[in-house]
């Protein structure tokens, strides 16, 4: 196993017996240190993992937004995400004339509020194994417990995985995902 999938591994939400969750402190995302401090653009900016997931933002013009005082929670895709898309996705969404249509898609990963990993186990527990969120964009995501960590659906049932869980910002939360969710 290369040494980003091992740090990433080792970043994620563990539930331990009696449901407690556990996140790595001040972990490393995309070889980057992720502060506290920053904002969750500034954070995302200094990761090699999301260099994609920035540069769509910045075509979406949602730099500002997701720099604002939040708090949001963003469920964010790797580059690695990205490229399961089918080849030339992502260079027609970011052309202006799609503008609406990335907007709606990156807004799909971001959640009002600061969400962490505890309280997507604590709301899971309570309705029978599952949390479900509304997003900016409208529609919900659903998590689930998935082996050591939580697995998140989107409203077309592709699933993906929380790779890294609760880095926090100053504006919100990040949770590093390994699929781009699709309203």
């Amino acid at each position: 196993m290369n040494r980003n999938i091992l740090n990433a591994v080792a970043a994620v939400a563990m539930v331990a017996g009696g449901g407690a969750v556990y996140a790595q402190k001040n972990p490393k995302v995309g070889g980057a240190a992720m502060y506290p401090t920053k904002t969750i653009v500034e954070n995302a900016a200094a990761s090699k993992d999301h260099t994609t997931l920035v540069a769509a933002v910045k075509a979406a013009d949602l730099v500002g937004t997701l720099s604002g005082p939040g708090p949001f929670t963003v469920f964010a895709p790797t580059n690695a995400a990205f490229a399961k898309l089918p080849a030339g996705t992502v260079d027609t969404l970011v052309k202006p004339e799609n503008k609406a249509t990335l907007t709606g898609i990156l807004t799909y990963h971001v959640v009002p509020g600061r969400i962490t990993a505890k309280e997507i186990a604590a709301k899971a527990k309570a309705n029978g194994g599952t949390a479900t969120y509304t997003t900016v964009q409208g529609e919900p995501l659903t998590f689930h417990k998935a082996g050591a960590g939580w697995g998140i659906m989107d409203g077309k049932g592709n699933m993906g995985r929380i790779r890294v869980a609760d880095v926090y910002q100053s504006n919100g939360v990040i949770h590093v995902i390994d699929t781009v969710m699709m309203p």
